[in-house]
């Protein structure tokens, strides 16, 4: 099979996961620009190892997408038995898909996730005229599935697939023992008995984003055994300010770690927590869990939406309030018992998630159809 994947930049959870299915298939990957404007360098240090992978040349539009006219030529030059379009909202690929209209040419349209919305307005109708039509939708979560309907996709062709960030050895086949974490703590400096880690961009909305502020608040009556860690870029001055004002001692951050780092925090932690006020899918999630992290996330949150069972591997709470996340917390704190099980939770929920079987399944769904 001869597929044709394109989507916006080679970010290193794409370029994993098109190095897996390339070993399946004969895989192009356009690319509409080489990294993102909001990443840092490692971003740039992709492998393009089981598959073809092209950066179209174009003018760089927000801080990811480009317009690159040249996909027509690109597309006339070229043939392929399979077709999948990522980024329906770029330039890019709105042209690609008014091309392949044209000539008849079948295609698929990829969501990494996302939330229905109503589906009125104008800006709505567009996105339902370039959603609309495809032959085939590959969608990662039930709630995202209705995101695809919403604006005109036939429901018997949405297919689910599951959307990842993690190689099957990233998974651990069991929970760290009390040894193995105290040892992690001891390792990474952290001080406290009780370890709660976040993981984002205080670049994104300011923190309010990823719901540091509510993070925040609700610090404020954890226990003093308690060390709360966000992970990630540099903190505004409005959230240093404030750790520094209200005495927040036990809320530590930190700046960004490289995958294997990170992955010793999850580890180390008893409890991974997402605030935030919307995200289109949340690898953080599948990485936490990956670890035998527990979750505590919001309903904004797909992936949380996705892989979240209430009170049996995690907690989803309301995004932007404190108070449903404090008494999760706490309730979370005075039970032992729960965290071993949330952790052992966890590890079923995400054994599916991987590249290979993410790889797999697209292979299966293509041949389908």
């Amino acid at each position: 099979m001869k597929l044709l994947f394109v989507t916006n930049i080679p970010s290193p959870y794409r370029t994993c996961f098109f190095n897996e299915l390339g070993k399946l298939c004969e895989l192009t990957v356009l690319f509409e620009r080489d990294t993102s404007g909001e990443r840092d360098a490692s971003w740039k240090n992709f492998s393009f190892e089981h598959f073809t992978g092209v950066i179209l040349p174009g003018r760089p539009i927000g801080v990811d997408s480009a317009f690159c006219p040249s996909i027509v030529k690109f597309l006339r030059k070229n043939k392929f038995d399979r077709i999948i379009l990522a980024n329906v909202s770029s330039p890019t690929v709105m042209l690609a898909i008014r091309y392949l209209r044209r000539h008849k040419i079948d295609y698929f349209i990829e969501i990494d996730g996302g939330l229905p919305k109503s589906g009125s307005g104008l800006k709505e109708r567009v996105k339902k005229y370039f959603v609309g039509g495809a032959a085939g939708y590959f969608s990662p979560a039930e709630v995202s599935d209705g995101y695809c309907t919403a604006y005109g996709a036939d429901p018997a062709r949405v297919h689910r697939y599951p959307f990842t960030s993690l190689y099957q050895k990233d998974i651990l086949n069991t929970p760290p023992t009390k040894e193995e974490k105290a040892a992690l703590k001891e390792k990474l400096g952290l001080a406290e008995e009780k370890i709660f880690v976040s993981v984002g961009r205080f670049s994104y909305l300011g923190g309010y984003g990823k719901g540091y502020d509510v993070l925040l608040t609700a610090a404020k009556d954890l226990p003093e055994n308690v060390g709360v860690y966000i992970i990630g870029d540099e903190p505004t001055e409005e959230f240093v300010r404030r750790k520094a004002e209200e005495h927040l001692d036990h809320v530590h951050y930190l700046p960004y770690k490289q995958k294997e780092e990170l992955f010793q925090y999850y580890r180390a932690a008893d409890l991974s927590i997402l605030l935030t006020r919307g995200d289109v899918w949340g690898l953080v999630v599948n990485e936490s869990m990956a670890n035998a992290c527990p979750v505590l996330t919001t309903t904004a949150c797909v992936a949380g939406l996705a892989l979240i069972e209430e009170a049996k591997n995690g907690y989803l709470v309301p995004p932007g309030d404190p108070i449903a996340t404090k008494e999760k917390l706490l309730a979370y704190l005075q039970d032992e018992t729960l965290q071993q099980k949330f952790s052992r939770a966890a590890l079923e929920s995400i054994a599916p998630y991987t590249y290979e079987n993410m790889a797999k399944i697209h292979k299966e769904i293509l041949d389908l159809e």
